[in-house]
């Protein structure tokens, strides 16, 4: 059996045999046997539609003696919450700002977090008493800057599907889940995912160090919501380490939620910790639930979702109609569309609302569908993107290879 300690030495030696989620999955489908001897870590990730994110900020706005407390903040309009700290007099501000907060339809907590991280210049209007304050801030004057988030990573979410005859404005839609039963929205980056690969906790726990949305993070304890049949993480990290590419904002038919990532390291010391990091897609259970009352009603498996399918949405230009209005520009969630068929690769998610929205050929993309009942139901939603999960499985694992990144103990269990 090896220890976390001798896989650290290994690391800062540069022997250590690191694998992707991705990498390790690919040589069990063809057939290769794996043993612990064969390799020490293995990077899991994941990438998604996350509500249960927030951010925590500090940073001056006024000189002290300014004003004596501020009561309203707005940060590119999107409202944050002063304190808990007051800073009486000071000119400081301490906020929280959660990531499903929005301005409007269009801009949330979400896009305001990649902004910040992305170094824009982002507008502060502050309301203490009778005096409103105006100025502008960047990641780089803030104080502390930190995400939180309080649910994220599950172990396997809920496929969401309308039972009922009217579609239902929801946030697993862009444009409405139509009923009954003739869509499914999915979510959850299936045998990749972190906790897939460590369903008894046994490595990942308060204290591991892993990335979220690419920076340095640690685990706090387990999220909202957590149960022993579907886990899920509270991780909190320094936004001036993270990538915009791997968080930001995502539309829904109800208004903006917030995309959030994770990827973790799997110390191979033993079969007992291999054994679960050979699960595929086809063993990983997907729970589908109706979205009227959010209770189980079937299951299916992730291989429907991530097998046989186009994780990336490809795009033709030469296919656009020429719509007077852009439908695939005007719905996009992430805004990464513009008329003429064009895609920012940077902020796609591959999430399929063009494939469905567009009356062209332009945008194209096998999405699956869920066996329901006896009868396949059309996946035409993906709120979570396996090839951004993946590319954090390799980012963790460079990162390991060149030894800036090594692995903590957890010093307690979830």
């Amino acid at each position: 059996m090896k220890t976390i300690d001798e896989i650290n030495q290994k690391i800062r030696e540069g022997t250590a045999v690191v694998l992707t989620a991705d990498e390790l999955k690919a040589r069990i489908r063809e057939g290769e046997t794996v043993t612990p001897e064969k390799v020490d870590v293995v990077t899991t990730g994941t990438f998604g539609v996350m509500s249960g994110t927030m951010a925590v900020l500090s940073f001056s706005v006024a000189k002290p003696g300014t004003f004596q407390k501020a009561e309203q903040v707005l940060l590119n309009g999107v409202p944050a919450y002063p304190g808990p700290c007051p800073n009486e007099r000071n000119g400081i501000l301490d906020l929280v700002v959660y990531g499903t907060a929005h301005r409007d339809h269009r801009y949330g907590g979400g896009h305001l977090f990649r902004d910040i991280v992305a170094g824009h210049v982002i507008a502060v209007e502050v309301v203490a008493g009778e005096q409103t304050l105006e100025t502008m801030i960047t990641l780089n004057q803030m104080g502390l800057a930190r995400i939180i988030a309080t649910r994220m990573a599950f172990r396997n979410y809920h496929a969401m599907i309308n039972r009922s005859v009217d579609p239902i404005q929801t946030i697993f839609s862009v444009t409405g889940l139509a009923g009954p039963c003739t869509e499914v929205s999915v979510s959850g980056c299936g045998e990749i995912n972190p906790l897939e690969n460590d369903p008894e906790r046994r490595f990942i726990g308060t204290g591991t160090r892993v990335l979220l949305n690419g920076g340095t993070g640690y685990v706090i304890g387990e999220g909202t919501r957590s149960s022993q049949e579907k886990p899920n993480l509270s991780v909190y990290g320094d936004m001036k380490g993270m990538n915009p590419q791997m968080m930001g904002g995502f539309i829904t038919s109800v208004g903006p939620e917030c995309l959030t990532s994770l990827a973790a390291p799997i110390p191979v010391l033993d079969q007992a910790a291999l054994d679960p990091l050979l699960v595929l897609d086809a063993e990983v259970n997907l729970p589908i639930a109706g979205i009227n009352d959010r209770t189980g009603c079937a299951a299916s498996k992730y291989s429907e979702v991530w097998q046989g399918t186009d994780h990336r949405i490809q795009n033709d230009p030469s296919g656009c109609v020429h719509c007077e209005t852009c439908r695939a520009a005007t719905l996009c969630p992430t805004g990464a569309i513009s008329p003429g068929a064009v895609i920012d690769r940077d902020r796609c998610v591959n999430c399929g609302t063009c494939v469905q929205v567009c009356p062209g050929p332009a945008f194209s993309g096998i999405l699956g569908a869920i066996t329901y009942e006896g009868r396949q139901v059309p996946i035409t939603l993906r709120q979570s993107d396996r090839i951004r999960g993946t590319r954090l499985c390799a980012e963790l694992k460079e990162r390991i290879r060149v030894g800036t990144f090594s692995l903590t103990r957890k010093v307690d269990s979830l």
